[in-house]
């Protein structure tokens, strides 16, 4: 069914909708953004204005529903992003260490020669005793000593302060100043700094996220390969090693060929999100962000969870910020809770802007939010 409503055009199969406000929560108009900031901190909002990190979903935009299916084995779950902004730091050793996502493997061990050198505060450990699971993808973008290069690698480990780290795949550099579409997510080759939830975002009354967002799905059961697409769209450069006999495996359901790695989801620019009862305020807002920018499927889960990428690094842990401010944990083992319940209304809600391009980035057409601000003197 294709109805065409203010210039966008939204193909709609499916509308979920659960209680509304079972814990008493009253939605809050969130900040739309018509008023952003006058300026920005390249750090704290990289990029040229033009990324499509930075870029709003279009009136223009195609919606095709995502049909993803929802995830059963936890509430939710976050993919944390190393981010590292400390150009002055001292200069840390990155050498080869191939245990990449065994498990039963030792990824704090040099096993190899040495990849770079990067300047990383002597005292930010990212080993066994503090990351978040058991093999994460530990993408590391780090800010070399002239400022504005991104070096990019994974999975990074720093498992001794004042020690040497390691890791084992290297990405191309990218610009802070620039585009900055790539990176050390391995399936999509797209960026371990741009689109995450960054600290200082998504607090009490600090109004929508003014940016594209990022996010994991489990491939086996929402993504769609076959020989002409190899399981990827842009801005994605690839899907992961094992798509052709993964993705959409699991799948009960007919696959939405849309939904592939790369691919930009939303909620529909049209809907009114207050009539999805949300339960939580950082949901709500959340969903805001969803509505105006977007989220691209950056990595597969690799099990039945959503995942939304967040920033770990010198500066803090956003998830840490989050349970400080929100008073629960992003990370969310049952389904039966006030966060984990929206995250289903977002996720399973959730369009691919199938008309996103590099010629019309979020679909083309009048912008639904501000474009970034200059940068700050």
């Amino acid at each position: 069914m294709v109805n065409i409503i203010s210039r966008a055009i939204l193909v709609s199969v499916f509308l979920y909708v659960s209680p509304i406000n079972s814990n008493g929560f009253v939605p809050k108009k969130v900040d739309s953004g018509e008023v952003p900031p006058k300026t920005r901190d390249i750090k704290k909002w990289p990029f040229a204005s033009t990324s499509i990190w930075n870029m709003p979903v279009g009136s223009d935009a195609i919606y095709v529903h995502a049909r993803l299916e929802q995830a059963e084995a936890q509430g939710m779950t976050i993919d944390e992003d190393i981010i590292v902004l400390t150009e002055t730091a001292p200069v840390t050793d990155i050498y080869i260490n191939n245990a990449g996502w065994d498990r039963n493997k030792n990824r704090c061990t040099v096993e190899g020669e040495l990849m770079f050198s990067a300047p990383i505060p002597d005292d930010f450990v990212v080993s066994p005793d503090t990351w978040d699971g058991q093999t994460p993808n530990s993408g590391l973008a780090v800010l070399m000593s002239d400022g504005r290069t991104i070096m990019q690698t994974q999975p990074f480990a720093r498992c001794e302060a004042g020690k040497a780290a390691t890791s084992r795949y290297v990405f191309e550099d990218q610009d802070l100043y620039g585009e900055g579409m790539y990176g050390a997510h391995g399936a999509s080759k797209l960026s371990a700094i741009g689109g995450a939830l960054r600290i200082g975002e998504l607090r009490p009354g600090s109004g929508m996220i003014r940016h594209a967002l990022k996010v994991n799905v489990y491939a086996a059961k929402n993504l769609f390969y076959n020989e002409s697409s190899y399981g990827y769209r842009w801005p994605a450069k690839s899907a992961d090693s094992y798509a052709p006999g993964d993705y959409g495996r699991k799948r009960s359901t007919p696959l939405v060929k849309e939904c592939r790695m790369g691919a930009l989801l939303a909620l529909p620019a049209n809907w009114d999100l207050d009539s999805l009862g949300f339960e939580t305020e950082p949901a709500r807002i959340l969903a805001e962000t969803f509505q105006k920018y977007g989220a691209y499927i950056v990595d597969d889960t690799a099990w039945d969870v959503y995942a939304i990428i967040t920033e770990w690094g010198p500066a803090g842990r956003f998830d840490e910020q989050f349970e400080d401010d929100w008073g629960f944990s992003m990370k969310q083992q049952s389904k039966n809770t006030p966060w984990a319940r929206d995250m289903d209304r977002i996720f399973l809600n959730l369009h691919v802007v199938d008309n996103n391009s590099e010629s019309s980035i979020g679909g083309g057409g009048k912008p639904l939010a501000p474009l970034a601000p200059p940068l700050a003197e």
